[in-house]
């Protein structure tokens, strides 16, 4: 991982395996697309040859942005599990609810807060760490 990415990383698990892995990649790649959740998603469909992922759970570090929020929506995923909120930018709680809304044509069940304390401290140090520089 580039160092200047911030450091949030995702996982696709479908039947209990691993089928997507992705992590920031806006600056490696010049893609102001790649979050990990999207990275995650795209190796996830080429794995199981469908854009349709209903039995996959998405597992990431930080509460998805709205865009992630909609990729999820669009890729059908069953269930969105997040460690830390993003108050400023969380489509999943924080801000709003896409991922669960009943006027969407797809929800997700989602699940918050796991491993948050971690989660959020490695995002903190990262940013305590950019300030200085």
């Amino acid at each position: 991982m580039d160092l200047g990415e911030v450091p949030v990383g995702a996982i696709v698990v479908c039947h209990e395996r691993v089928v997507g892995r992705g992590h920031n990649r806006r600056r490696l790649d010049q893609d102001p697309l790649a979050h990990a959740e999207v990275v995650a998603l795209r190796q996830a469909a080429e794995t199981l040859g469908s854009w349709r992922l209903d039995d996959a759970t998405l597992v990431v570090t930080l509460e998805p942005c709205v865009m992630c929020a909609g990729a999820l929506v669009q890729s059908r995923v069953r269930q969105v599990v997040y460690g830390a909120p993003d108050p400023k930018a969380g489509a999943a709680r924080s801000l709003y609810q896409v991922l669960d809304d009943p006027r969407m044509y797809h929800r997700a069940s989602v699940v918050a807060g796991v491993l948050q304390d971690e989660c959020a401290a490695l995002l903190r140090e990262f940013f305590r760490s950019a300030r200085r520089s």
